[in-house]
């Protein structure tokens, strides 16, 4: 198993900002996978859904994870529904250990309202309660651990350093 820390769970929990701070941190590069896309499509993640089709992205998501599984030494921050597809959990496990983010669903509301770069919140507050229901049991069966990021991030930092020391 990679030695890579990978960061899991729903749209504005706070995979990206919590990844930055851990790999400057640990002295770790940081691999985002929405970014990553955004960068080698060279569009958005909401042309490419309107475009292509969710399950494109799906598609480019689960051939990224699969590169990044046979690298070392990343923080790996992971767009919202790739630990959702149950085809990627194979990878993730071989890939390092992976923290499971979660603010609830009161907070990700607050933290994405207005958002208009996120493609499945077009669907209104109803359809982001039901994936978040839909998608919280499958993240945690590929979750080493569960961080609480309705806090502070300084606490939250804090608590992913001690978790991060304790399982690599």
């Amino acid at each position: 198993m990679a030695n890579n820390i990978i960061l899991c769970g729903f749209m504005g929990c706070g995979k990206t900002t919590l990844g930055e701070r851990l790999a400057k941190h640990f002295g770790m590069e940081l691999a985002d996978t929405d970014a990553e896309i955004v960068k080698r499509e060279n569009r958005t993640i909401a042309n490419i859904f309107e475009t292509d089709g969710e399950q494109y992205f799906r598609n480019l998501e689960t051939e990224l994870i699969k590169e990044l599984s046979l690298k070392e030494n990343l923080i790996i921050s992971l767009g919202g529904g790739l630990a959702a597809n149950e085809v990627n959990h194979p990878y993730l496990k071989t890939a390092g250990k992976v923290i499971l983010l979660d603010c609830g669903i009161d907070e990700t509301l607050k933290r994405i309202s207005g958002d208009k770069t996120r493609p499945l919140t077009k669907g209104g507050r109803e359809d982001i309660i039901n994936r978040y229901n839909a998608r919280k049991p499958i993240y945690s069966k590929v979750a080493n651990a569960v961080i609480d990021t309705s806090k502070d991030i300084e606490s939250v930092v804090l608590e992913a350093i001690s978790i991060i020391e304790d399982i690599l």
